[in-house]
């Protein structure tokens, strides 16, 4: 897809990859239209992008917001050409102490947002027989580690779903794309490692969002299934796929860092 002059909407867009993309995005000639909770930084955003950028508060935990929401973008802008679901947290707990609601809050914003944003915007990508949708899931979806049972699981939800929705889409001339992040240099840690021993462990592997949101543009530009980042943490977890009793004591001492 050229995606010059493209209607592309981006959930958790105020800060992080979210707002990196949006500006490559503007830079390429895309029209991004932002969404988050923080509207203060939205709304920032959207003055410093300019062009027919816009910010929306969403909240994609709730199902008629986003339905009302999209169908706003849509009136506005006429057609919504990429959706980048990127809104979504983590919380490293350990399963025994984590409470149920930090499961249900988790699946709720990184799955079911992708669900309910995702079906917002994709019988008009139907009709048009046209569109790109980008998952934003992570390398925690293929491989877990000890105190992130909850966050793994939502992204390997968001996997499974990716994966399936492409072979229904096959044909139609809507698009699906995963990208899998490492561990990104951004506020996710903020509230998924507030004590900061996990960054500090993994400083030296952490990506920069630049790379992350060069990436999701390239997903779209070239139409990729899907992207690992860093190149080696997908040939690991490809590897473990294959042998995982046999790299299970490395995965462990390589992953449980936090």
């Amino acid at each position: 897809m050229n995606i010059q002059g493209k209607v592309v909407v981006i959930t958790g867009a105020s800060s992080g990859i979210g707002a990196q993309t949006a500006r490559l995005l503007s830079q390429r000639g895309a029209v991004p239209v932002l969404m988050a909770r923080s509207t203060d930084k939205l709304e920032k955003l959207a003055e410093e992008l300019g062009g027919g950028c816009r910010a929306y508060s969403l909240d994609v935990t709730d199902a008629e917001a986003v339905r009302r929401v999209f169908a706003e973008v849509e009136h506005t802008y006429g057609q919504i050409h990429v959706l980048i679901n990127n809104a979504g947290f983590g919380l490293f707990e350990k399963f025994t102490d984590a409470p149920l609601s930090s499961f249900e809050e988790m699946m709720d914003v990184n799955y079911f947002g992708i669900v309910r944003c995702t079906k917002a915007v994709l019988p008009a990508m139907l009709q048009a027989r046209s569109g790109h949708i980008v998952n934003i899931a992570s390398m925690a979806g293929k491989m877990g580690s000890a105190k992130s049972s909850g966050y793994s699981a939502t992204k390997h939800a968001v996997l499974g779903m990716t994966n399936s929705l492409r072979q229904e889409l096959a044909g139609s001339g809507v698009n699906i794309s995963a990208v899998n992040p490492g561990p990104i240099d951004t506020p996710f840690f903020d509230r998924a490692d507030p004590s900061g021993t996990y960054v500090k462990n993994v400083s030296w592997f952490m990506l920069k969002p630049e790379r992350v949101a060069a990436a999701i543009v390239r997903a779209v530009e070239k139409n990729r299934a899907e992207i690992d980042l860093p190149f080696i943490a997908g040939l690991g977890t490809k590897l473990y796929s294959l042998f995982p009793r046999l790299l299970d004591k490395s995965a462990q001492r390589l992953l449980n860092k936090k």
